[in-house]
């Protein structure tokens, strides 16, 4: 699929689809938007030392990045993190993404340990962060019951692709998340957060990162 590499609004780049008409983060700041989202709101509010994350959408690898390095932040927490994928970024194009010029160029070295290791395999990058990437279709990938404790759902929106926002699917992420996790997204549609209460999920509508007004968090109780 064609693509093209932007600059969004806080000076990061994210990878934009023309024939979708989406891009992989939000133009108004990829890295804003992943910190907001995913860490501030989700990672950061666990007080547990031991985590375990599932990412619905792995793309250019940001959030994974941003969670390693966050992990690291913390003595003694460890994170297992897994990240499925149907449609893996080329590494030559994830490295376009200069992520690392703006959060620290010492975590290159993290940043291309995801996208270069092996697929469907645990990866240990350091004692406290763990790595395993699915490369599948979510329609296909059979989970583990109550194996995580945060699910970063973070595909392509709703517009986009409707497929990825079905009850079916959104039914998986309840079933992988343990009692007292939760699924972090920056979509607040209406439908969405409809069909997540009607799943079982509390929802917590909350402040949206910069250019959207809200985000959603929903709770598994």
């Amino acid at each position: 699929m064609k693509h093209e590499i932007i600059v969004t609004s806080d000076g990061s780049k994210t990878i934009y689809l023309p024939e979708l008409d989406e891009t992989y983060h939000s133009s108004h700041g990829s890295l804003q938007e992943a910190m907001h989202v995913f860490i501030q709101n989700g990672l950061s509010i666990i007080d547990s030392n031991k985590v375990s994350v599932f990412e619905m959408g792995f793309g250019t690898g940001l959030n994974a990045l941003l969670t390693a390095i966050e992990t690291n932040k913390v003595s003694g927490k460890q994170v297992y993190y897994e990240g499925i994928e149907a449609y893996p970024v080329a590494f030559d194009i994830a490295m376009e993404m200069d992520y690392c010029k703006l959060v620290g160029e010492q975590y290159q070295s993290v940043f291309k340990f995801l996208h270069e290791t092996s697929w469907k395999e645990v990866h240990c990058f350091s004692e406290q962060f763990s790595f395993q990437k699915i490369h599948e279709k979510i329609e296909d990938y059979q989970p583990k019951r109550e194996q995580f404790d945060i699910v970063y759902y973070d595909a392509f929106g709703p517009r986009a692709q409707e497929a990825m926002w079905t009850p079916e699917i959104l039914q998986k992420m309840y079933d992988m998340l343990r009692v007292g996790g939760f699924l972090v997204t920056y979509c607040a549609k209406g439908q969405v957060k409809r069909d997540l209460k009607a799943l079982g999920f509390e929802i917590e509508a909350l402040p949206g990162p910069p250019g959207k007004r809200e985000m959603t968090r929903a709770w598994k109780r």
